[in-house]
């Protein structure tokens, strides 16, 4: 089976920098794959309150829902690093857009992941998928 590639944008809008917990190594010593979705998580929260959204369920008018999600690990991760979380909104659609995300160590600047989260915008009264707000496109 092939690997699964993932290019990087050349450049990102947002940054942000978080510390691997005790909670998010694995039974290898090292950042668990689970906790990669957790801290990326964490980031695109920081992500949309840095343009004024206060969650989720409160973007620009909406709420948004993850609809798909690709990792590709390139190091490991250990307790204490701190992970340098860049993000870039790319390939918008009607409903969606894509972010994605590179993961570095800020102490020796090697990258630990490349992560693509796919995004939807929903509407929770109705179970809906609903068309990107404009405002959005901008913020």
């Amino acid at each position: 089976m092939a690997r699964v590639k993932l290019n990087l944008p050349d450049t990102y809008e947002f940054s942000t920098e978080i510390s691997v917990r005790i909670g998010d190594i694995n039974y290898g010593g090292h950042l668990g794959n689970d906790a990669v979705l957790s801290l990326i998580h964490e980031a695109r929260m920081r992500f949309f309150k840095a343009r004024g959204f206060p969650d989720e369920k409160h973007v620009a008018g909406a709420a948004i829902i993850l609809s798909d999600a690709v990792i590709v690990y390139k190091s490991e991760g250990f307790h204490g690093d701190v992970l340098v979380i860049e993000l870039a909104r790319s390939d918008y659609n009607r409903c969606g857009f894509d972010i994605i995300y590179k993961i570095t160590n800020k102490a020796d600047g090697k990258e630990i992941a490349r992560v693509k989260t796919g995004i939807v915008f929903f509407d929770y009264d109705r179970k809906k998928v609903i068309r990107i707000p404009e405002t959005f496109r901008s913020s």
